[in-house]
């Protein structure tokens, strides 16, 4: 009988878990417009790449690394509160199909503004970690994984902080819970979508920093969005805590499948056997682990 090396199925879990984290990143840039305004917002992946697109040519035109961040995050933020002003809340009350396509839309202008502003060359991005691995326990971590799975949850942390305790959090919950109480009670629900837009495009800088640095910043960048997709299906589109738990689980198993299932069919099952697992999740609990379900009355 052979001998399973456990310590190596423990670096292949350890480097699944860690990315995971990256990708409940990204979903909870879409949890947090879809919570408030029931919108898909199928333009994160474009924000995403508007932001490392921003930050890196200030860097490359000598900006200091703050002053760059700080500058990108002030137009990521804006840009979020302009979105949700000039094209959202026209289309208030609109069928999802529509503001779905809103979005859509959105996402190719933003591109293409990016693609005149910037052109289409690859970017190198360092954010000044190294990335080799080292050893813990006998399990080999990435330095940059483990760097951009720290941060990431750190602003996992923080958001779940703010929308819990301070008081524009709890506006934002209401809102989520009940749109129509919510503005009955006198909340301005403008002011809170524009609130978590601007909180949307501060995620997708973050997220468009990680990921632009471990896949360089080019416009096949803002396809990192697809593998918010299974994540979202898993964890349900309306909670934060069900993209943190299904982005660990979607990341653990991708790994674990394309390590110990994707010799059987010749490799390369990564980029695919998350979108199975969201598939037949969907036919036993649509609306996720933690997403709330839809009880329609006629």
């Amino acid at each position: 009988m052979l001998d399973f090396d456990y310590s190596f199925l423990a670096e292949v879990l350890v480097g699944g878990l860690l990315s995971g984290v990256m990708y409940s990143l990204v979903a909870i840039g879409f949890v947090l417009i879809y919570k408030t305004s029931g919108v898909l917002n199928f333009a994160q992946g474009a924000m995403l790449l508007f932001a490392a697109l921003t930050f890196v040519s200030l860097v490359e035109r000598g900006a200091p690394f703050a002053l760059a961040l700080l500058i990108t995050f002030a137009i990521m933020v804006a840009l979020g509160m302009a979105i949700e002003r000039v094209v959202l809340r026209p289309l208030v009350n609109k069928p999802p199909i529509t503001l779905f396509m809103a979005t859509l839309g959105l996402s190719y202008v933003i591109e293409g503004a990016a693609q005149l502003a910037w052109g289409t060359q690859v970017h190198g991005l360092d954010l000044g970690i190294d990335d080799t691995p080292f050893e813990v326990a006998g399990i080999l971590i990435s330095k940059f994984d483990l760097f951009a799975a720290a941060v990431a949850a750190t602003m996992v942390a923080f958001l779940t902080a703010f929308f819990r305790y301070t008081r524009i959090g709890l506006a934002f919950r209401a809102v989520a819970d009940d749109q129509f109480a919510a503005f009955a009670v006198g909340l301005k629900l403008p002011r809170i979508w524009a609130t978590v837009w601007a909180a949307a495009g501060a995620v997708a800088l973050v997220a468009g920093l990680l990921w632009g640095a471990r896949l360089g910043v080019q416009f096949s960048l803002s396809l990192v969005v697809l593998k918010a997709l299974p994540v979202l299906v898993l964890g349900g589109f309306d909670s934060i805590l069900g993209a943190i738990v299904a982005g660990l689980l979607i990341g653990a198993t991708e790994k674990l499948a394309e390590v110990y299932i994707g010799p059987f069919f010749g490799g390369g099952i990564e980029s695919w056997f998350a979108y199975l697992v969201a598939l037949a999740f969907l036919l036993v609990r649509p609306a996720g682990l933690f997403g709330q379900k839809i009880v329609e009355r006629a």
